[in-house]
This record gives C-alpha cells, structure tokens and sequence, in this order.
C-alpha cells in the first residue's frame, strides 16, 4: 500500500469547485450545492477531491433516489450530464487520465459515485472508511462496493505535500476528511467537506451525525484552526455559501 511520504511534491496554486449538481434536504428545507474539488500544484499535480452522484442520477434521479433510500432525506433537484466529474474537470482544464491523487473525503452517495474513476492515481481514504464492508452509499441502500485500485490509507492528519494537509474529522462519517491548503493569493484555505456542512450544524450539535460527540469536538477543532490561519473556508453544503462560490471555469489561487 502507498504511503503519504512523497505523495505530492509541489505547493498548491489553484483550487476549482465543482459542481456535481443541487440538491433539497428536506429538513428545513434547504437546498445544497453537490460539490468537488480539483487542486493543481506548482509541479503539474492535479488532485481530484470527490466524484458526486453516481453516472445513473443524471439519467433517471428520481428512480436512483428510491433504489438508493435517498428519497426520505431529500430529492435531486438538478444533476445533468454537465454535472459529472469528466464534465466538471473540461471546464478546469483536464481530464480524468491527467489526475495525479484521487481524495475521497467520505463514502455517502453524493460524494463517491465514481470511486473507480482516474484508476492510475491512488485514493486517499481514511483508513476507518475503507475498512467498511462497502462504501456508506446510502443508509438501508448499500449499493456500491470497494473498487479495485491503489489506496492510501490515513488514521490521522497528514501533510501530504508543502503547503497541503489532509485532517482526519471523524464524526459525520467514520472517515470523515477535510483539507487545509495554502494558496499564493488566497491564502490558507479550509476545504471542510462534511466535517461542518454549513455554519449552522454548529448550533445543532451536529444532529443526525454517525458520531455526534466526534463530529461536535472536531467541528470546534476545525473552528480554531480556521480562526488561527485566518483561513478562507469552504463549507461543505452551505446554501447561503454555493451561490457566492467561484466554480470551474473560475478557480481561487
């Protein structure tokens, strides 16, 4: 198995959103951008962070939301062929055979419907993740299984390169990741994913967590790194955030 030691040799220049799709939580409602990452380097690396849906939610969402136990969350309000990893990554400037590290923050379904995708990169994945059965999918719905492929597993924060650490926040999932990167212009940069979804997970005590307590303590562990490196971050489902967002083309560096 890989190791993180060498994993990437050049700094962080750019960081691209991407839009996997929009979705309604039912609770509230809110509705929540679906979103990924590309991170290009200095040395021509490119780190894909997450794959949205998977391919089947562009072509029939509403069946793949019953088949999947989504259905009693929320509901796909939009996810096109626009919207998939191959189409996000043309809009930033590359392709999936130019990745050079796959990062999969979590295995819920809106994070992880490519896990085969880039097949000559390795996948960063929390080890406490990866040791699951299957991919987390869905509750009631554990449809995906574990690709075949080269994995680096982490069990605690690790810098992976100069300027680029990868933070073990265990709470929303088993193997919850978020990232702290450093940019030329923009400065250090908080990628939280679903570690804080949004500010006001906060004030709920991280309700409906798989471990609220670890989602409670490393929410607050992330608020003070954040508040210490004066960082910019990036919510993982904000609505008030997804609108203001640069997405790819656009890119924050």
């Amino acid at each position: 198995m890989p190791t993180t030691e060498g994993l990437l040799t050049g700094r962080p220049v750019s960081l691209h959103i991407l839009d996997y799709g929009f979705f309604r939580v039912h609770a509230g409602p809110r509705d929540v951008g679906i979103m990924g990452a590309l991170i290009t380097t200095d040395a021509g690396e490119q780190v894909l962070v997450d794959t949205g849906f998977p391919l089947r939610y562009t072509e029939s969402p509403s069946e793949s939301e019953r088949a999947d136990c989504l259905d009693s969350f929320g509901t796909v309000l939009s996810c096109t062929p626009a919207n998939t990893p191959a189409a996000q990554l043309a809009l930033a400037g590359t392709t999936p055979d130019r990745i050079s590290l796959v990062i999969q923050t979590h295995t819920h379904i809106d994070h992880a419907g490519h896990l085969d995708i880039s097949p000559q990169a390795p996948m960063l994945i929390a080890a406490a993740e990866r040791a699951l059965p299957r991919p987390l999918s869905w509750p009631g719905a554990q449809h995906m299984d574990w690709p075949d492929r080269s994995c680096v597993e982490v069990t605690e924060d690790v810098a992976i390169g100069p300027g680029f650490q990868v933070l073990f926040c265990p709470g929303h999932s088993p193997g919850q990741l978020s990232l702290l990167i450093d940019l030329p212009e923009t400065g250090p940069l908080l990628y939280t994913s679903d570690a804080i979804s949004r500010p006001a997970e906060i004030d709920e005590a991280f309700a409906g967590s798989w471990d609220e307590a670890q989602a409670i303590h490393h929410g607050a562990r992330l608020t003070r790194l954040a508040q210490e490196r004066d960082a910019v971050i990036v919510w993982g489902h904000c609505p008030a955030q997804w609108h203001r967002l640069r997405k790819a083309p656009d890119a924050y560096r």
